[in-house]
């Protein structure tokens, strides 16, 4: 279930356009489970995932001399926050494209952070936090560290690019050993928008897609992506 918490940034308008970039499978299983997948924390390729800058560190390190618990608290919690990841952009990206898609039968859906918020109600098990990523300075500015959630929700400026809005869950209170990740249920029809298909995919692959998505009982709309357009010169 989504949960607002007012002490996490996103953006004011509900209509913000977000996108997701996935392969072929990834995007099938998001269909037949009516699950989305979310990755434990620690998982991730950026090795500072949900660690602190050294400033916060440093007082961190501070309050933890009388108290040890509190910084072996901090560190194990990276293994019981799980996230997904989406872009915030009014248009498609080719650098996602690029990053994200490993051939040229990648995806994209668009959808909204109003969509999200609706999408993630069918789920009773998790409780789900959306928040914009901050980017900064790891070596000079501060994370406060008085919200759980705060650690996930900023990222070195070397990632600004990713402009990510990520959904989050904190499954501690559960008592769950979590390996890679787990999933979430979603509401397929208000999570996706639209589909696109990679601007590098021949059009039989489109025609798969399309199909596919029939049979499964879905009638998104899908389109090419705008990137592969037509020259008109």
């Amino acid at each position: 279930m989504y949960i607002n918490n007012p002490n996490i940034k996103l953006p004011n308008d509900p209509n913000t356009i977000v996108w997701k970039y996935l392969d072929l499978s990834k995007f099938l299983d998001l269909l037949l489970s009516q699950q989305l997948f979310m990755s434990r924390s620690d998982k991730f390729e950026d090795q500072y995932e949900g660690t602190f800058s050294e400033p916060t560190y440093e007082e961190i390190k501070k309050l933890s001399e009388h108290n040890p618990e509190f910084l072996k608290y901090y560190k194990s919690q990276r293994e019981k926050v799980v996230v997904s990841s989406w872009h915030i952009n009014e248009y498609e990206s080719f650098a996602m494209w690029q990053i994200f898609t490993q051939n040229s039968e990648g995806l994209a859906i668009q959808s909204t952070i109003g969509r999200l918020q609706k999408a993630l109600e069918v789920e009773q098990n998790y409780k789900q936090y959306i928040g914009e990523v901050n980017y900064i300075d790891y070596k000079k500015e501060y994370i406060p560290f008085d919200d759980l959630f705060f650690p996930f929700l900023f990222k070195r400026k070397s990632f600004q690019y990713e402009r990510e809005i990520r959904i989050v869950s904190d499954v501690s209170e559960l008592g769950l050993q979590i390996d890679n990740g787990l999933k979430v249920h979603v509401n397929i029809n208000h999570l996706i928008e639209k589909i696109y298909i990679h601007p590098k995919s021949e059009n039989w692959y489109k025609k798969l897609v399309i199909e596919l998505v029939s049979k499964l009982g879905y009638d998104f709309v899908i389109e090419k992506s705008d990137l592969e357009s037509d020259i008109l010169i």
